[in-house]
């Protein structure tokens, strides 16, 4: 039977339980010694090792490709390259994108254990895709500047690869899509002005958070969207909390020149409202046991503070007595959250 590999902070943690439970006698020596047999301290991360080894070699790839760009021979090449027809590109980098995919799916299947070199493969396939929308939008370029097509097309094209191929990787683009169409139709519809509906950038962006979130709620128990759900919904917290961090930052202001001739201290109820929307998905994350929501809720709540703090009080506060009050605020939010864990586990 194979044994479960853990590491050292859980390795010790079931010790220590199995140990406790022995003693109270809930469990007899033999079960104790069988349970401690059942799991093993894991050595080094090679898995996570691999994983950054391939994201540093297509950074290089990149790095390496931009130098030769620039290279006097291939500026040359590439100013021939330059007449070639849009259509042409397009028609090319879709069939190498094709190639890329049919040969990433395949030895997906092949050799499934190499997850990151096959991912490495998938996403040079969607970089090519990029590049043939990019193309063909090109082509059929009527000068009329709606390039937010482009995105929409995006969206359907890695969602049916995503869905087709079983990908994250690819899904993953199809919401970066979703909101690069989100921005750039919004602003198409009002000629690029700073508003859409009274709102600038941000705050729209916090409505397409919102409803990203809410979708993925209604869409939880499709069988097709359980590998994607929670990639959707990190997706989600991300839109929708930097967008707050923006907002509360920025205010509903459609334009840096407008945010410079005001004092900061008239947006403050903006941060109120981020602070608020981070400290009810706290509470829902400890309540429910929502991990996503817990870390999100904590960690822009940190942030929304700091931003505060620096904005209002930096040059006017002791630092000393500040993060006094911030640690002694923390502190007792621990406390009461350690009397109502002690509570539920008497109770339980």
């Amino acid at each position: 039977m194979a044994k479960l590999n853990l590491d050292k902070q859980e390795s010790e943690f079931l010790n220590r339980s199995i140990k406790y439970w022995e003693e109270e006698e809930l469990i007899d020596a033999g079960t104790a010694e069988s349970l401690r047999s059942s799991y093993e301290v894991k050595g080094f991360d090679w898995m996570r090792l691999a994983k950054y080894s391939f994201w540093i070699a297509l950074f290089c790839g990149i790095i390496a490709v931009g130098s030769l760009i620039i290279d006097d021979t291939v500026i040359r090449w590439l100013k021939k390259l330059y007449y070639t027809p849009d259509i042409v590109i397009s028609v090319i980098s879709a069939i190498m994108a094709i190639v890329l995919f049919y040969f990433g799916r395949r030895w997906e299947k092949k050799y499934p254990e190499k997850i990151f070199s096959n991912e490495a493969i998938i996403f040079t396939g969607v970089l090519f895709t990029a590049c043939c929308i990019a193309y063909l939008g090109k082509t059929f370029d009527n000068g009329s500047g709606h390039y937010s097509l482009l995105f929409l097309l995006s969206v359907f094209v890695y969602g049916i690869l995503a869905w087709r191929m079983d990908s994250r990787l690819i899904w993953l683009f199809t919401l970066v899509s979703l909101g690069s169409w989100f921005g750039t139709e919004t602003g198409y519809q009002t000629r690029w002005s700073d508003y859409f509906l009274g709102m600038n950038y941000p705050l729209r962006f916090v409505l397409f958070g919102m409803v990203l979130l809410s979708s993925i709620y209604i869409l939880k128990n499709r069988k097709w969207f359980e590998r994607f759900w929670e990639l959707t919904y990190v997706a989600g917290m991300l839109y929708l909390f930097m967008s707050l961090w923006l907002l509360s930052i920025f205010g509903n202001l459609g334009s840096i020149d407008s945010w410079w001739h005001i004092r900061q201290i008239s947006l403050f109820y903006w941060g109120i409202i981020s602070a608020i929307v981070a400290s009810g998905f706290l509470f829902y994350g400890l309540k429910s046991k929502d991990v996503i929501a817990r870390e999100f809720g904590i960690t822009f709540l940190l942030i929304f503070i700091y931003t505060k703090y620096f904005e209002y009080f930096w040059d006017h506060t002791n630092k000393t007595l500040f993060f006094a009050i911030l640690g002694a605020s923390f502190w007792l939010i621990g406390r009461k959250a350690e009397r109502i864990w002690n509570f539920k586990k008497v109770h339980s």
